[in-house]
């Protein structure tokens, strides 16, 4: 299984578009979203290189210290805390964020753009790690108003224990209908992250991160029968119905990327201040638009998925935090970096 997701890149190779962040359609290649079951175990870093907690959160302009607590977890042993936000509120997220993880975690890079918010929180001392880091983000439009719903994306490009790897927060265009409207977007915000410094000799980033609201709903169901699906907790049948696996099984986004497996429940729209979903006149439909997918293009880098799930116990916002905790070995790590890393881990 850790080999997996290593393998499957290696064998889908495709051309290089600016840091080689997503493909378009391509006829030659293969296409869709490989779904990966999770590992449980996982004794941070003593079997792995690089142990990432990625987390990603539509805040809908609410936030408490609270809930930013929830987000980090209390069982703080991961290198690496990458936090995507969405409809980020104007209080001092940073702050609040800096002071939940004060005892274990400093602020690497982030990467602002309004409500559009993307952190990178390493160990303590963990700047030694860090090199090559690069910022970048990309405008699809949006609507403005107090809680600033900016649509795009935000990146950061880290080389973080000889591993480059980039990280991508996005919030893509609402509603159903919308899909094609997403897939171009999804394209163009490839296209042009980090491409006034783009390399075309320069190989591929071996590790590519994507989280954030995709917003891509259920097609094909209404509301009734998908809820009564997920009261009796038979939501795993609604992954056919899901648009983004759709629109990447037919080659429009995605391919070759990995994500876990939907076992937790869909995360929009919920009632705030409840687990209960959208009772408003507008029933909307439950859907899956908070996601991550990672993508490795370096067979000497393995992946380890050890869990993918909803943070349910928060509730002031109308979407679910998503959560997923990713672990990489590196083949071919030079023993002296490797020697050097485990020196610092000792002190």
């Amino acid at each position: 299984m850790d080999r997996l997701c290593s393998l499957i890149s290696a064998k889908r190779r495709k051309r290089r578009t600016p840091m080689a962040i997503i493909d378009s359609a391509d006829a030659s290649q293969e296409t869709g979203i490989t779904t990966v079951e999770t590992n449980k175990t996982c004794e941070f870093s003593t079997t792995s290189d690089l142990c990432i907690c990625i987390v990603t959160w539509n805040m809908n302009g609410q936030v408490s210290y609270e809930d930013i607590k929830k987000l980090v977890g209390g069982d703080r042993k991961y290198d690496v805390l990458v936090a995507g936000l969405q409809e980020v509120p104007r209080n001092n997220i940073l702050g609040l964020l800096e002071d939940a993880l004060a005892d274990t975690h400093i602020l690497l890079e982030k990467a602002l753009m309004q409500s559009l918010q993307l952190y990178i929180f390493g160990s303590k001392n963990s700047e030694l790690f860090v090199k090559e880091v690069e910022v970048d983000k990309h405008d699809v439009g949006g609507c403005g108003g107090l809680i600033r719903r900016k649509k795009g994306a935000v990146a950061i490009s880290i080389r973080y224990k000889g591993i480059q790897m980039v990280f991508i927060s996005c919030h893509l265009s609402a509603h159903a209908r919308n899909v094609e409207e997403r897939n171009s977007q999804c394209r163009h915000i490839s296209h042009s992250l980090f491409s006034k410094t783009w390399n075309p000799y320069a190989k591929p980033a071996p590790v590519t991160v994507w989280l954030g609201d995709l917003n891509y709903r259920l097609q094909g169901i209404n509301t009734f029968p998908a809820r009564n699906l997920i009261l009796n907790n038979l939501h795993g049948l609604l992954t056919t119905k899901d648009q983004l696996l759709q629109e990447a099984e037919r080659g429009q986004v995605f391919s070759g990327y990995c994500e876990g497996t939907l076992a937790f429940k869909p995360t929009y729209k919920y009632n705030i201040g409840s687990n209960d979903y959208d009772t408003s006149y507008k029933i909307r439909v439950p859907a899956w638009t908070d996601r991550i997918l990672f993508k490795i293009e370096d067979e000497d880098i393995n992946a380890t998925l050890h869990s993918y799930e909803a943070i349910d116990s928060i509730d002031s916002s109308d979407h679910k935090p998503v959560k997923a905790h990713l672990c990489l070995k590196v083949n071919k790590m030079d023993h002296s970096f490797k020697s050097k890393i485990s020196q610092y881990e000792q002190v």
